[in-house]
């Protein structure tokens, strides 16, 4: 879910092509991804992910398909924080009538040690690299900072902070690994809008996993608090 304080209009963004497909079984071809996205346009869906594109060759000809034939919602790809990831997705959503880079990197100490590798500070300069990579393709452009929920706050507030400066249009807060609670969730998006510069000039996005079945009553708890 992602709100524009400006005037607070829910923004609905669906995910079911991307981290859906993760689920056992939920596999999809091309033509089926197809076939979902029409009806997510149907029912008026602001915002279809519609894949990795630099995933695997499958995975960019979907998106890339989905670009093709998708005229009124924002056809996204999903991308790290890299390069060559960033630049596979500016191809995919090339032809889309309105296309989104969504971009992301972990800011929790856990990933930034043990699975990036990497300091803080070469993180906040990769996160801010990546906007401006994805800004060569679309002026549409979402950041994420993958497990915010176990991020320190200061941390998330200088990279937001800097990713808004570089010119990303939407913040994604998400719940990577379906560890919060409603009330510790809407804190925590509260507490991140009151301290970000320039909060109320982008859009606040959610994307809270299911682990606890908390996942719809923390969307809804985000979308309370800002």
């Amino acid at each position: 879910m992602q709100q524009e304080m400006q005037n607070n209009k829910l923004i609905i963004f669906d995910t079911t092509l991307r981290d859906g497909e993760q689920s056992p079984g939920a596999s999809m071809t091309q033509e089926e991804k197809l076939r979902i996205a029409r009806q997510l346009e149907k029912l008026g869906v602001d915002v279809i992910e519609a894949g990795f594109a630099a995933a695997s060759p499958g995975d960019f000809e979907s998106v890339s398909a989905v670009a093709k034939n998708i005229k009124e919602s924002t056809v996204c790809s999903l991308a790290r924080a890299v390069e060559n990831d960033i630049r596979k997705a500016g191809e995919a959503i090339q032809h889309a009538k309105k296309g989104r880079i969504h971009t992301f990197i972990a800011t929790s100490k856990i990933h930034m040690e043990n699975k990036l590798r990497m300091t803080e500070d070469e993180v906040l300069d990769r996160a801010v690299q990546a906007v401006k990579w994805s800004l060569e393709y679309t002026d549409d452009v979402e950041f994420s900072a993958e497990d915010a929920v176990r991020s320190e706050i200061n941390f998330l507030v200088k990279v937001f902070n800097a990713v808004i400066q570089a010119g990303a249009k939407t913040i994604n807060v998400p719940d990577t690994v379906g560890y919060s609670i409603p009330g510790v969730w809407g804190e925590r998006m509260k507490t991140l809008i009151h301290q970000v510069e320039n909060a109320s000039k982008v859009i606040w996005s959610t994307h809270c996993h299911n682990d606890l079945g908390m996942a719809v009553a923390n969307s809804l708890a985000a979308v309370m608090n800002g």
